[in-house]
């Protein structure tokens, strides 16, 4: 067979049934913060992908399940092409970071994976890839973290410190 025809065949399975599934979308303007509530069970894992500014510098920041305890823990690299930064923080957060230092001009975009968000058995785990141009001196981010909670997670706030967000949220369901 030839090359075309696998790759077609593979295409077309693809699309009947296809892998990410969109949730909901956010487009938020001058918000404090953005919630994906009521998330149902059906998928494997979860991804929310955003494109924001912020109407101050601070990070960007998320909390799953609105819990506000101090449950988070993570650690990171991030790096603006001069120099580069790695640092962890234990499990004394208030809230878990996706997103670094913020523009009021510039959209920080990224994706954020939440694995395994059903399972009871399992602590939560995200990974977010995350980067902002700043006209030339912009940086990347890329962390992981772990929620210390095995509930499901059917809810995910992301906000940005004090200040306001704009821009577009998508939450997408990955099927296993």
């Amino acid at each position: 067979m030839p090359i075309l025809g696998i790759m077609a065949s593979q295409i077309s399975g693809h699309l009947a049934n296809p892998a990410y599934e969109s949730i909901a979308t956010v487009n938020a303007s001058g918000a404090s913060n953005v919630s994906f509530t009521s998330i149902g069970s059906g998928f494997k894992h979860l991804q929310i992908r955003f494109s924001t500014t912020r109407s101050t510098t601070t990070e960007l920041a998320m909390r799953l399940n609105g819990d506000t305890g101090n449950n988070y823990s993570i650690h990171y690299l991030t790096g603006d092409g001069a120099t580069a930064s790695a640092e962890g923080y234990p499990i004394n957060n208030s809230r878990t970071y996706i997103g670094n230092d913020g523009s009021t001009t510039q959209p920080n975009v990224g994706v954020i994976d939440i694995l395994d968000y059903t399972n009871t058995n399992k602590l939560k785990v995200h990974k977010t890839l995350s980067g902002i141009d700043k006209s030339g001196s912009g940086s990347i981010f890329f962390l992981s973290g772990i929620w210390n909670n095995t509930a499901a997670v059917t809810q995910v706030d992301i906000f940005g410190g004090s200040g306001t967000l704009t821009g577009k949220f998508a939450l997408y369901g990955i099927k296993g």
